[in-house]
């Protein structure tokens, strides 16, 4: 909205100046984050981390993941058909998808359109369980002793706060229906276990899993196109 103002007033050069500065001020924010969680997941307890988490996933982790997927992309659809629910700050920028992927208009026609991307990913994919741990401490360990009301609050959280780096509120929402995949995963295996621990590690397999194939429909859609389109 400022940078339509100061657009309008002074000329659209202006307010196209400020949102690419904002995109690139973006961008190394999230570049940053990245590299931090590359580095971490490359020290010797990120890796032995790393490999505790990707060598405990099994088929259990692996059959739901496509029903899940495939239900948060029916509900973000309907939703985002809301004017309200379809913004998201980093659309507003003139980004794609998830600022964590790099693609924006602001980079189109120049060497950044495909060099982001591809450092983005190169940093992401070896620290992608991390995140996933992070995220589960975050929104599910403890869940056991919570109420009901309170674990579908955290379930809504998990989704909204997806909002907060620039997805679409809409899909922010839709992504509640992986939420509540993983609070069911983790209270599984609680029931089973009665290990904290080991509930949390079993759905951080099961979110590391669910990332993982998003990643791979994202790199496979964009080497198709370029291999269509190219």
């Amino acid at each position: 909205m400022f940078c339509t103002i100061l657009g309008t007033v002074f000329g659209a050069s202006v307010g196209t100046s400020l949102n690419h500065l904002a995109t690139f001020a973006v961008l190394g924010f999230v570049g940053v984050r990245l590299f931090g969680g590359l580095r971490r997941s490359l020290a010797s307890d990120g890796r032995a981390l790393v490999a505790s988490i990707v060598r405990g996933i099994r088929w259990r982790h692996v059959w739901p993941v496509p029903f899940v997927l495939t239900a948060v992309i029916f509900v973000a659809t309907a939703l985002v058909r809301l004017p309200v629910l379809k913004w998201g700050w980093w659309t507003a920028l003139g980004g794609q998808g998830n600022p964590v992927f790099g693609t924006n208009d602001a980079t189109g026609g120049t060497i950044w359109e495909w060099l982001v991307p591809v450092l983005f990913m190169a940093m992401l994919i070896p620290a992608l369980p991390l995140f996933a741990l992070a995220e589960e401490r975050l929104f599910r360990r403890g869940a056991e002793h919570w109420s009901g009301r309170r674990r579908a609050l955290k379930i809504v959280q998990f989704g909204l706060i997806h909002a907060v780096i620039g997805i679409p509120i809409g899909v922010a929402l839709a992504l509640s229906i992986g939420g509540a995949y993983f609070m069911f995963t983790y209270l599984r295996s609680y029931r089973n276990h009665a290990s904290q621990q080991q509930a949390t590690m079993e759905s951080t397999r099961a979110h590391a899993t669910y990332n993982g194939l998003i990643v791979t429909l994202i790199i496979t859609a964009v080497v198709l196109d370029t291999v269509l389109n190219g």
